[in-house]
């Protein structure tokens, strides 16, 4: 039993195949799939499969990236959107420093304003950080995130401050990298982060495992980041499974 807890099933590259990419994920053991919207037509694509497949959940946000963009019927769209059953997190949202479509304090804003809405609507969060640890971090406590808590998705930074979003209420969730040859700091996060605040992910099409990296990713391939963390931790694959579909199960409110 698998959950891949950041899936983007509403992507252009699934539009050919994605009842092969679906069948194929569930042929590899995963029973449960949140499929992440970041703008307009991906959330809208995300609500569309949630009530198509029974599996599927959603996640509704606005990228940092695109935060120029936001509206506050946005935001209220969001909200409305928050009611619906099978939303089960905001985001992802957060910072992004290396590309430059919106400016910093254009990006802190519209994060504020989710966090704030998170807390409103008692929905967790979900953290898109590249080059912003630091000011990230800052908000998170200033906005009292930790009341309804969240998700580093696709951690890339240290042990020490994986260790410090979990004492704010956060679980650490781990992708493609962790299989990376090269990749140290994933590694060293798997080893250190106790397993039950550790979360597996694919962010499909992105980021994909070895042995499949510079190829499409799918959510069948999350069982290859178990694997890995498996071995990292020296125990089994089906006890990571395990442990990290009840941690899912637990954080989105799925029974």
């Amino acid at each position: 039993m698998l959950f891949d807890t950041h899936a983007h099933l509403n992507a252009e590259e699934y539009k050919d195949d994605l009842d092969e990419v679906i069948a194929r994920a569930q042929e590899a053991g995963v029973t449960h799939m949140v499929v992440v919207g970041f703008d307009r037509p991906t959330i809208e694509k995300a609500m569309e499969l949630v009530d198509r497949f029974d599996f599927l959940y959603a996640s509704v946000g606005w990228h940092p990236v695109d935060a120029i963009d936001m509206t506050e019927e946005d935001l209220v769209w969001i909200e409305e959107l928050a009611a619906h059953p099978k939303v089960v997190a905001l985001g992802e949202m957060g910072l992004d420093y290396h590309w430059d479509k919106s400016p910093k304090d254009i990006q802190k804003v519209v994060f504020r304003k989710q966090i704030q809405l998170a807390r409103k609507v008692h929905l967790p969060v979900i953290i898109h950080n590249r080059e912003a640890t630091a000011d990230i971090i800052e908000i998170l406590k200033e906005e009292k995130a930790d009341e309804v808590g969240g998700i580093m998705h696709c951690f890339s930074g240290s042990p020490e401050i994986a260790q410090e979003c979990v004492n704010m209420n956060f679980y650490i969730s781990l992708g493609g990298p962790v299989t990376f040859k090269n990749a140290k700091r994933p590694k060293e996060v798997a080893a250190e982060i106790p397993l039950d605040k550790l979360l597996i992910e694919t962010d499909c099409p992105y980021l994909t495992p070895h042995p499949y990296r510079g190829k499409r990713n799918e959510p069948g391939y999350v069982k290859l980041v178990a694997e890995q963390i498996a071995e990292i931790k020296g125990i089994t694959y089906e006890e990571v499974a395990e442990v990290t579909s009840k941690n899912a199960k637990k954080f989105f409110g799925i029974n």
